[in-house]
């Protein structure tokens, strides 16, 4: 069909469809005009120190032909590479969240979404031509590579808490051992038990922030050093609450040590405080509550997006999207549908 026949055909669409087909067309445009600079400086970034392969670290590596990639309704070119030593073939995007995706150019809609904290099924509605399912996968696979994002040291005074969430099973078919508990539900345990996640903040004055997953039930030395052992230093100076693994972790480290109670009586001691990790955990808990409770094998991916939300204090703009995505891309990851969805909880 020539031009000429096909601006008669739309001629004979009515005002509505001609609408319609308006904004599919801007849409499209749009898209692909954003998401091309975010590519570039994907590329540029990953390759600031030269070419690497992604599949052995390897520096001999050459510019290996194009291939094309669908943005909308627009195809471009993008560049592959080979290795001379494992002789694979990858691209900037191989091994990052954007891998193997069909509509890259709807992520920049997604990234939104998820800063504005959408529900999946939201968001599909307003991004449209993707289903909420596929939204998930490109949600964790996101996650996974800023769950990487990570510091040396920290420095100075260093606060340290714990606190915990209930297990959860969310989304498994035929749970065992209990009753199926709606929307997070309760431990039928008072205090802290088995049934719930112990999830360690440590936090120093610079706002270097660690936040994991530990395991189940109270804390133990052991699980301290495991977790952030490499980042303190006899520099450091440790500010908890009186639980008694956080003193002998002190101690066997060589660390000065400021304990707090739990009643409150002494909250200050000149510098020494915990109310800044203490004021983090009330904010990520009731940034939580819009989950309706978390898959507890997800929890570690939903510290690292409230983590992102905190660095860039829950700003939802062009810089802060594009931010994002690139910061996500700078990381290798091997989640795919099959092995986030089969994924289980090593306590």
């Amino acid at each position: 069909m020539t031009l000429k026949e096909l601006i008669a055909e739309i001629k004979k669409l009515t005002s509505a469809e001609q609408h319609r087909l308006k904004e599919f067309f801007i849409n499209s445009i749009a898209s692909f005009s954003a998401s091309e600079p975010v590519f570039q400086e994907v590329t540029e970034r990953k390759n600031k120190d030269g070419y690497t392969c992604v599949h052995c670290d390897s520096k001999q590596v050459v510019r290996f032909g194009k291939y094309m990639v669908k943005l909308g309704l627009k195809e471009v070119e993008r560049q592959r590479y080979r290795c001379k030593d494992c002789k694979k073939t990858f691209t900037d995007v191989t091994s990052t969240p954007l891998y193997h995706t069909h509509k890259p150019h709807k992520w920049l809609d997604f990234i939104k979404c998820m800063l504005e904290g959408y529900s999946l099924r939201k968001s599909a509605d307003l991004i449209g031509d993707v289903h909420f399912v596929t939204l998930f996968y490109w949600r964790h696979k996101v996650l996974s590579a800023l769950k990487q994002m990570d510091f040396d040291t920290f420095s100075g005074i260093v606060e340290m808490d714990e606190t915990y969430f209930l297990y959860s099973e969310k989304g498994k078919r035929n749970i065992e051992g209990r009753k199926l508990r709606k929307r997070g539900g309760s431990s039928k345990f008072r205090g802290i038990s088995q049934e719930q996640v112990c999830v360690l903040i440590a936090r120093d004055r610079q706002k270097s922030t660690y936040s994991g997953v530990l395991g189940k039930g109270r804390i133990i030395k052991s699980q301290l050093d495991k977790a952030i052992g490499l980042k303190l230093s006899s520099d450091n100076t440790l500010c908890t609450d009186a639980w008694r693994a956080f003193s002998v972790y002190a101690k066997s480290k060589g660390l000065e040590h400021y304990r707090f109670k739990s009643n409150g009586t002494v909250r200050v001691r000149g510098l020494y405080h915990i109310q800044n990790v203490n004021n983090y955990h009330s904010r990520l808990k009731g940034w939580m509550q819009r989950c309706n409770g978390v898959a507890t094998k997800y929890l570690d991916h939903y510290l690292s997006w409230f983590h992102f939300l905190d660095i860039v204090k829950h700003r939802n703009d062009n810089a802060t999207i594009i931010k994002m995505i690139v910061e996500s891309c700078l990381f290798s990851i091997n989640a795919t549908y099959d092995t986030l969805r089969l994924s289980t909880f090593n306590s």
